[in-house]
């Protein structure tokens, strides 16, 4: 008879043609020319055993264990998360969820994981999720949860694990979980993460993030690997009622005479050497032509320079670190995060404002106890950036002051997202968007919206 295990990272199939069947009947099994036996990538699991049900083949199915979890949960699902778990589970328990940062996707992963009661893999970009999600499943489920990542390498029926300890454990752990999650799971289109995916036999697969369209296009593959993309919901369709009502305000700035000088000196640099070597401003590929060019060519490398000094002129200057002043002012009840974009600006910042700094430099223990003292409301406001953005617990705020980014829409969806989980008092959230005007800063704000 025809059978299925799991083996390093594939299915692998024996009594293939005893079946009256050839590598060629099935999705994606190939003869491994090492150990001449019929092999599928182990994401190809599903489709390989729809293959063979469809055509009434006789097999034995040896690839996951049979053991069911007796777990519940008590959470009352919201209307749209119960939508968006039924829409799941009619796609066949795969796909993506796209929703808004603060609108409870882990809710929704821990009833689906309740839902199918099967041995499953969390897998999560950052420490800080991992423990995290750990915490949550530990004290919904009351049952030992395993961990790979943080210094720890335990497996248990339900694991969470980094995306980056799943890259060298799903090789040899593909055949224990039923179920993966991953979360922000826009990160599995980076080129070695697309192989946690790949070798996970895992046949019910749920992606979850706040913007799953990347500009590299690489959301296609993820919708091959996990399922496509099967409820989504924005912000404004969930203001009011389950997030906070909000408003974003843009306000405009302008550059002193010194930073204007500089500014149109360094910008005027960068585009100069676009138009000679026939580059374009608005072209990724071309931009990242003039970067490898710079490493040989020192006109490329004096315009990418030139075009890094103009861009932290426009980002960092002296109207919006005078205007974030009078925010800070005009909301000194409200609790507040201010984003930027470079380190060296939020420790001006920090030092000026007496405000609590959270960049890549902060240790683990010193983030905790800031957001701790931020969350019990000894601190009422905190300056980062970028590390903020996701993939950590931030408390709640209703105010964001957004003193420089990229053009990401991801980006800043994430950041609007840290101020909209529901006021206890019904209050508005408002983010501030300062941009300086005649500036490259304006597109970018405009591509990021």
């Amino acid at each position: 008879m025809l059978t299925l295990t799991f083996e390093d990272g594939t299915v692998r199939l024996d009594g293939l043609a005893e079946s009256g069947l050839s590598t060629a009947d099935l999705p994606g099994v190939e003869t491994d020319d090492r150990s001449l036996v019929a092999r599928a990538p182990a994401h190809r699991y599903a489709a390989v055993r729809s293959a063979l049900d469809e055509r009434g083949v006789a097999y034995e199915d040896r690839v996951l264990p049979e053991e069911r979890l007796d777990v519940s949960h008590s959470y009352d699902l919201r209307d749209y998360q119960r939508e968006a778990l039924d829409a799941w589970r009619d796609e066949g328990d795969r796909g993506v969820l796209e929703l808004p940062t603060g609108s409870g996707k882990t809710v929704i992963a821990v009833a689906a994981v309740a839902a199918l009661g099967v041995p499953t893999l969390v897998v999560v970009p950052t420490i800080d999720l991992l423990e995290q999600w750990r915490r949550e499943l530990e004290t919904e489920f009351e049952v030992p949860v395993g961990q790979f990542g943080g210094g720890e390498q335990t497996q248990e029926r339900i694991t969470v694990s980094t995306y980056d300890s799943a890259y060298l454990r799903a090789e040899d752990v593909g055949g224990d979980f039923g179920f993966v999650v991953f979360d922000e799971v826009h990160h599995l289109g980076g080129e070695g993460y697309r192989d946690v995916a790949r070798l996970l036999a895992a046949p019910a697969r749920l992606g979850l993030t706040a913007t799953f369209e990347r500009p590299d296009g690489a959301h296609e593959v993820i919708a091959e690997l996990v399922g496509p993309k099967v409820h989504e919901l924005s912000v404004e369709e969930l203001a009011g009622d389950h997030l906070a009502e909000y408003e974003v305000r843009r306000v405009e700035v302008e550059l002193t005479p010194e930073e204007r000088e500089a500014y149109e000196e360094a910008q005027g640099t960068f585009v100069d050497y676009l138009k000679r070597s026939d580059l374009s401003l608005t072209s990724g590929s071309d931009y990242r032509k003039l970067v490898m060019r710079s490493g040989s060519d020192p006109k490329a490398r004096e315009a990418l320079l030139a075009k890094q000094r103009a861009r932290r002129i426009m980002m960092n200057s002296d109207a919006k670190v005078a205007k974030l002043a009078s925010i800070l002012d005009r909301h000194r009840g409200d609790r507040i995060i201010v984003f930027t974009a470079h380190t060296d600006l939020v420790y001006r910042l920090s030092e000026r404002f007496l405000l609590p700094a959270v960049t890549n430099e902060t240790g683990a223990a010193e983030r905790r106890e800031i957001l701790g003292r931020f969350r019990d409301g000894t601190y009422s406001r905190v300056v980062t950036a970028n590390v903020l953005d996701e993939g950590v617990d931030v408390p709640d705020a209703n105010v964001a002051v957004l003193l420089a980014g990229s053009g990401s829409e991801r980006e800043f969806a994430q950041r609007l997202g840290r101020i909209l989980r529901p006021k206890a008092d019904g209050g508005r959230a408002t983010l501030y968007e300062l941009v300086s005007v005649e500036t490259a800063e304006e597109r970018v704000a405009d591509r990021r919206r």
